[in-house]
């Protein structure tokens, strides 16, 4: 009987060691290497029936053909719009985020959604019985839509080769096991030989595979990284199980653009598709109130009016604080600076308090002109007219920079009703002004424009 081989394996990036290491060399960690025990086989690469497996041979590149390739709708836009345009066949498409945040009931929906393409929902988490009481809460309907409680990777492709799906969910990759690998369910090993062999079933039949990954304590999908490098696109679905608002977020896309985002409101009949996120990102206020801005922002394509709000008020303690929700801190600081140093304003004795309305997080810097004005706004305790919206970045001399595609901000902005919208007068570049109804002020530096609002 050959001896069984063991492999230490880093539980943060996947790397591996014949022996036990304090601190991994691929990332810093220590003490996240643990033993596990690979049993060597012979795999069985999975085949489609009564096909010869060959070895691939070059073709040249205007002999592919594309329109095997050809995506297809979802029939969900928002899952459309973060996967690129659509399904891509033979794509393998990863789905995290936090316990019981939704994502079982996003992918159960999409198989439900898709009347006329065969699916074939795999679980090895809810039994038959859960599943069709989630079915019967988001009451969709679809015929060809199949349940599979396994967690057994051999059995799973042994019954795939049977139906013949066109699309495949496994939920989740954490519970699938092979028999190829003597390990437990949920570890590294597993992990990657299970993903593995989707990868070369999602390839080898052209069918687009969904898998659905659990996250640490720290936010990452569990696996750790190896499972982001073998599959094609990552999605996070995020948001506070407290609210009713969704985000799913792309990470990565090989076939698509990473800076896209789809929104849901999550109700008692299943994820609502938010096709205007302004309407949950903007607050409807009976009367004006201090420290509030609104900007124009894009994620992606997409362009969205998001609210900033901003409290300041006098430090009790010798530290000031600085907490800020939904934006970068370091740059909340770097603002604050600038309104030191180039307006006058002391903030270095002042708590300030800084979030963005909706449970969203914003990285574009054209958010800068809406934080600094609500900074000021809070400051001063004076309101700012609750008609006008701003789309421009900082510098650190305090000068307005220009932003990209100002004129999809703009034309949002005038969309929703805003009368007046600040911008850097460097965006005035190829901009007719003439074909909007909303008044465009320019404004220079950040003094300037603090001095004419407040």
């Amino acid at each position: 009987m050959p001896k069984a081989k063991t492999v230490f394996h880093c539980q943060n990036c996947g790397a591996s060691s014949p022996k036990w290491i304090g601190r991994c060399p691929s990332c810093g960690e220590w003490n996240t290497y643990v033993e596990e025990v690979v049993k060597k086989d012979e795999k069985k690469s999975w085949k489609k029936p009564g096909a010869h497996h060959l070895s691939p041979k070059p073709i040249p590149i205007r002999e592919i053909r594309l329109d095997e390739q050809q995506r297809y709708s979802s029939l969900d836009k928002e899952l459309d719009r973060v996967l690129g345009g659509g399904i891509v066949p033979g794509s393998l498409v990863l789905i995290g985020g936090e316990p019981g945040i939704g994502k079982s009931t996003l992918m159960l929906q999409i198989a439900l959604l898709l009347e006329g393409k065969k699916v074939l929902y795999v679980s090895g988490e809810e039994s038959e019985q859960q599943i069709r009481m989630r079915a019967e809460r988001l009451s969709l309907k679809n015929a060809d839509c199949y349940i599979l409680t396994e967690t057994g990777t051999d059995e799973l492709f042994q019954q795939i080769e049977i139906l013949q799906p066109d699309l495949v969910i496994v939920d989740s990759i954490q519970t699938m096991h092979s028999p190829h690998i003597d390990a437990t369910s949920g570890s590294i090993s597993q992990i990657r030989e299970c993903t593995g062999e989707f990868q070369r079933y999602s390839k080898e039949s052209s069918v687009p595979v969904f898998l659905i990954g659990h996250i640490t304590k720290d936010g990452s999908i569990a696996g750790p990284k190896i499972l982001e490098h073998m599959v094609d696109t990552v999605l996070q679905f995020e948001g506070d199980r407290h609210y009713a608002y969704r985000i799913l977020r792309t990470i990565k896309n090989r076939f698509g653009s990473t800076s896209e985002l789809g929104i849901y409101e999550m109700q008692g009949s299943g994820l609502r598709e938010v096709s205007n996120p302004s309407e949950i990102l903007l607050t409807q206020r009976e009367e004006p109130l201090s420290g509030i801005a609104i900007c124009a922002t894009l994620e992606g394509l997409r362009p969205m009016l998001i609210e900033t709000q901003a409290l300041v008020s006098q430090a009790v303690y010798g530290t000031p604080q600085r907490t800020a929700t939904g934006f970068d801190l370091r740059r909340l600081q770097m603002l604050l600076a600038v309104l030191e140093k180039r307006c006058g304003f002391p903030f270095g004795t002042k708590d300030v308090f800084l979030n963005i309305a909706g449970g969203i997080r914003v990285e574009d810097p054209a958010i800068d002109l809406g934080v600094v004005c609500a900074l000021v706004s809070s400051w001063n305790d004076t309101p700012l007219p609750s008609n006008i919206c701003f789309a421009g970045e900082v510098g650190l001399s305090g000068e307005i920079r220009a932003v990209n595609r100002i004129e999809q901000r703009i034309s949002e902005a005038e969309k929703l009703g805003f009368s007046k919208i600040y911008i850097s007068p460097y965006n005035k570049k190829g901009l007719d002004l003439k074909r909007f109804k909303i008044e465009v002020v320019l404004a220079g530096k950040a003094e300037d424009l603090i001095r004419k609002l407040f």
